[in-house]
């Protein structure tokens, strides 16, 4: 249209007029604002590629297709309850429960001793195993020639095989104790123990016989028991030897030992020796065992006869049962 009305208005204008050189309309360069090509009517619209605003390819931050890694399913190591086989535990071994007063681990509770018994037994076929020969009820001064103190192992007499722990002595005072003691071990610490003894002695003294100041077999009594302090023989305010625990007098028993009988046996013939077993199942005794777990063991005789008494202990086995806490 411009360019009709341009070429109108030329045929208009005077022949002289200079002629003004068509300026070629600049072809209307539409801007190629490229518009989005505002599509002539008809034309198909410019699908608008829109800057193809390249769709953020939200790569999506790749969300690591969480690889799940299906947390390796660590098939829970089935760590095949590692048993440990209760590590067997040992049972604990229970130390025999110590009741009420355990304390393994170094209080100052003292610790309940097990329930069973423990046994004791000596037989003195080689030595004489820890035992020594002692004595008291004599003064400290004693004259060794008119009490005659001996004592050892050694074999029995004639008539009887195997050895023993021999004793002698004569009861000048009246009132002779001849012992034998050992210490033992092995104990609960602290703990109290019934105690019985057993013993095999051979004697040769007749059970219905007669003595200077009592019998030789009925008036020699035979004692049992045992100590937590060892048993010594100390001097008294007269310097007579005593023993330092509680055995009682001749005929009767005392806190720390019991009377099992005396030494006379009913078939004995002229000086033989024969072999007697005694023991004080029916009298026991108790003992506390010292912080370590020991004891001392204690056997002997208490005379009423003013005589030469000679004895051979050929075995003696003792008892210790554990008292229970109630």
């Amino acid at each position: 249209m411009i360019a009709l009305v341009a070429i109108a208005i030329a045929g208009c204008a005077p022949s002289d007029a200079p002629s003004i050189p068509d300026v070629p309309e600049p072809a209307a360069l539409e801007p190629t604002v490229t518009e989005p090509e505002t599509p002539e009517p008809g034309a198909p619209e410019p699908t608008v590629t829109e800057p193809e605003a390249p769709e953020p390819t939200v790569t999506e931050p790749e969300v690591p297709e969480p690889t799940t890694t299906e947390p390796e399913t660590t098939e829970p190591e089935t760590t095949e309850p590692e048993t440990t086989e209760p590590e067997a535990t040992e049972p604990e071994a229970t130390e025999p429960e110590a009741p009420d007063g355990e304390a393994p681990d170094g209080s100052d509770e003292s610790p309940g001793p097990g329930s069973a018994p423990v046994e004791f037994d000596f037989s003195f076929e080689t030595n004489a195993d820890g035992w020594v020969v002692d004595f008291a009820d004599l003064p400290e001064d004693y004259d060794q020639s008119i009490y005659e103190l001996d004592g050892g192992h050694r074999a029995l007499p004639d008539g009887l095989d195997g050895a023993g722990i021999y004793v002698q002595g004569h009861n000048r005072s009246d009132d002779l104790f001849m012992y034998l003691k050992r210490r033992v071990d092995g104990l609960t610490p602290a703990a109290s123990y019934t105690v019985s003894a057993t013993v095999d002695l051979a004697t040769n003294a007749a059970l219905a016989s007669v003595g200077i100041g009592g019998s030789p077999g009925s008036s020699v009594f035979v004692k049992a028991g045992a100590s937590t302090t060892e048993p010594e023989a100390a001097p008294d305010r007269i310097g007579h030897l005593r023993l330092n625990i509680d055995k009682g007098n001749q005929s009767r028993g005392g806190s720390q030992m019991a009377v099992l009988g005396t030494v006379g046996h009913p078939d004995i013939v002229g000086d033989e020796f024969r072999l007697k077993t005694l023991d004080s199942m029916d009298s026991p005794v108790v003992v506390e065992a010292d912080d370590s777990g020991s004891a001392w063991l204690i056997v002997g005789t208490d005379s009423g006869f003013e005589g030469l008494t000679r004895l051979y202990y050929d075995r003696i086995s003792f008892t210790l049962t554990p008292i229970q806490p109630s």
